[in-house]
């Protein structure tokens, strides 16, 4: 498989998607907005900390080559979770439904987390492990995939 649209233009499609079929999803339990709000921040913010972990590594964070990495980044946030990019991408899913679909946490977000699973973290580990060997096997066994 191979990486072919942005993770972060998945994910916006992803959003729409919410936004777009709240009407489908009528549920008579709300959560406050704000708890929205501080999921959507917290996701941007381990967004922010791995990118600048990567820029700080001289490495690429194009998600559509990641055979052009040049270091693998295993510390500061990358020791909790493999992907704290797409993880903070799923916060920011979680918040947007507490606000906008809460039923799309049950329906769509699984979807998301399915196809950027298959879509996209397969083939970058399968990069990973070509370029970085041993390196990155004992990686994955010492850090989780998602947290």
């Amino acid at each position: 498989m191979k990486t072919l649209i942005p993770p972060p233009i998945v994910t916006i499609v992803f959003l729409f998607v919410i936004f777009f079929t709240k009407d489908l999803f009528r549920f008579s339990v709300t959560l406050p907005s704000s708890l929205g709000f501080i999921i959507i921040f917290a996701g941007l913010v381990i967004i922010f900390i791995a990118a600048r972990q990567f820029k700080a590594a001289n490495t690429t964070i194009n998600p559509i080559k990641p055979e052009n990495a040049s270091v693998l980044v295993s510390k500061g946030i990358f020791s909790y979770s493999r992907n704290p990019m797409y993880l903070g991408m799923l916060l920011i899913i979680i918040g947007f439904s507490i606000i906008h679909n809460l039923m799309a946490v049950l329906v769509i977000m699984p979807l998301w987390v399915i196809y950027i699973t298959n879509f996209q973290i397969i083939p970058e580990e399968e990069a990973m492990e070509i370029l970085f060997k041993e390196d990155f096997l004992n990686y994955c066994k010492k850090t989780r995939r998602w947290i």
